[in-house]
């Protein structure tokens, strides 16, 4: 949205004017599960980045997307985020970009990996790798000192390590060695997925939106995007009880109605069982960072919320 404000590109423009390889997207006709191979039709219309902004583009995730999807990207070689292998983000998107769509763009919201696509948008527009822009651009002026895709020596001892459960909903190690990609000299800089960080620094990115755009007097965007960013842009497609900005979940007059998160509060959460959002109504930065995976107990998100809004008192 930065590069946005600087006129680099327009939210309704083709993804493929500046990745070409997205050009006269496919969506998915027939799928053979034996061999993984598929026939497709040609979509309607080309992904727009505002498409890639909502998770209405037709992009499936890798891993954690439908069963068929995860098959097509496996066979491509197509990462889920969490890499500590040396491999490069333009290459990949480029792969993905001949993939097929599970469905047309603008037809519905589908939880994908839209915001690597956007990550290396960055790159292709700004001239940088990914994480060196948001070092520069965002890390740095808003003093996110502990927020990396791979840490440095430093700060390896500081990273929290991931609880499981047994079939027992007993808490367990977690095995999985995917875990530890933050320890390791990665390149592989994910626009969805792969930054570490602490509630403190993410809280101070919440509190840059809040106060639309600024914070300790560095302007990071202006208030009329920020405005954008967490406004409906899904129109009547579902996504329960609320809708979706661009980048964020937004709650609504009937989301609000379930445990009185404030209209027009923006969120969404991490794979490890990390949750947020922020009030700009009642002016609050909320953060619950639990580090588990998988997570039979995620009532305790709704009671953090709660108890957040029972503590009001004016």
């Amino acid at each position: 949205m930065m590069l946005f404000e600087e006129g680099k590109f327009l939210l309704d423009d083709p993804i493929s004017k500046y990745i070409p390889e997205f050009s006269k997207p496919q969506v998915l006709d027939k799928f053979n599960p034996s061999d993984t191979t598929y026939t497709t039709l040609p979509a309607k219309r080309e992904i727009t980045i505002r498409n890639l902004l909502t998770h209405t583009s037709g992009i499936d995730y890798a891993g954690i997307g439908s069963e068929t999807m995860n098959a097509i990207y496996a066979r491509a070689g197509i990462p889920t985020g969490f890499v500590s292998e040396k491999l490069n983000l333009g290459e990949k998107i480029r792969v993905l970009g001949k993939m097929p769509l599970v469905h047309n763009p603008g037809e519905r919201f589908t939880y994908g990996l839209n915001s690597d696509v956007l990550g290396y948008l960055v790159e292709v527009v700004s001239g940088e790798s990914f994480d060196q822009y948001l070092k520069k651009h965002l890390f740095e002026p808003l003093g996110m000192e502990d927020t990396w895709f791979y840490l440095p020596e430093t700060k390896a001892g500081r990273l929290v390590k991931v609880a499981s459960e047994n079939k027992d909903h007993k808490l367990v190690n977690f095995v999985n060695d995917f875990v530890n990609y933050p320890l390791a000299a990665g390149t592989y800089f994910s626009g969805g997925a792969g930054l570490s960080s602490t509630t403190r620094d993410y809280a101070i990115f919440l509190q840059m939106l809040l106060n639309n755009g600024e914070y300790n007097g560095k302007r990071i965007l202006s208030r009329r995007t920020v405005e954008l960013m967490t406004t409906n842009q899904i129109g009547d497609l579902d996504l329960g009880a609320d809708k979706f900005g661009l980048g964020f979940q937004v709650t609504t007059e009937k989301g609000q109605a379930r445990l009185g998160v404030t209209e027009g509060s923006f969120s969404w959460g991490g794979y490890f069982a990390t949750n947020y959002w922020a009030d700009p109504k009642e002016r609050l930065v909320c953060l619950i960072f639990t580090q588990q995976s998988p997570m039979s107990h995620g009532e305790i998100h709704n009671k953090f919320r709660a108890m957040v809004y029972q503590a009001l008192d004016d």
